[in-house]
């Protein structure tokens, strides 16, 4: 999964960044609004996380911006800001949650990822698919047989983006631009690769190649 991080004080983004990396995300930085709301328009991230206090424009100009232009993306607002009625503002420009600084960075990885499940139509508290478990914290998934497989930092991306869009066509072009980020080289080929990691440990009933078109990822079990 692909996320955009908007945060001016490079501390606290570079910080930041660094715990998204190691809880399984490619990630995109900003640290002004005007960047952040140009790439909002033009780059497919699955969650923003905002920070509101931005210099050259607003975070809360940036979601209307984004919101006026019916991009949908899911946002977390981060703000020093704690007045309910600010909270308020955030909801009403289209935030889906809001965490107030300071926080835990536990706290935010739990909340980006449940609201990265219910954006994709999970409501549990782990990603599955059928009876196939995705464990977020370790990086791990479990088969019906009760098999535990260990994934590497690219086979995991893969496999939650396949798996919180379960039965859908996904091209490999699509699946690059959410597994990278913006800087890395996006060889689409590479993906091929990737997904012969996950059919040997998964099976290979598990991913469905439609030539010329990419994957579809579909419980196997009727």
């Amino acid at each position: 999964m692909r996320l955009l991080l908007v945060e001016d004080d490079k501390g606290l983004r570079d910080g930041l960044t660094q715990a998204l990396h190691g809880a399984g995300y490619a990630v995109d930085t900003a640290d002004n609004g005007i960047d952040a709301e140009a790439l909002g328009h033009v780059e497919p991230y699955d969650a923003v996380i905002l920070d509101l206090g931005l210099p050259r424009r607003s975070g809360l100009d940036v979601l209307r911006a984004w919101r006026s232009r019916a991009n949908k993306v899911p946002v977390i607002i981060l703000t020093a800001r704690g007045a309910w009625h600010e909270k308020v503002d955030g909801f009403q420009a289209g935030c889906d949650d809001y965490l107030a600084k300071p926080f835990h960075v536990e706290e935010l990885l739990a909340r980006l990822a449940a609201l990265l499940r219910r954006s994709s139509g999970q409501a549990g508290a782990a990603v599955t698919v059928g009876e196939l478990a995705l464990d977020e914290e370790r990086q791990t998934v479990t088969t019906a047989g009760g098999t535990t497989h260990s994934l590497t930092g690219t086979e995991f991306r893969l496999l939650r983006y396949f798996m919180l869009n379960a039965g859908k066509l996904l091209s490999k072009s699509r699946l690059t631009e959410h597994v990278y980020e913006y800087d890395d080289d996006r060889d689409s080929n590479v993906i091929e690769v990737y997904v012969n990691r996950l059919r040997q440990k998964l099976g290979r009933e598990w991913i469905e190649t439609r030539r010329g078109q990419g994957y579809i990822f579909r419980n196997p079990v009727p």
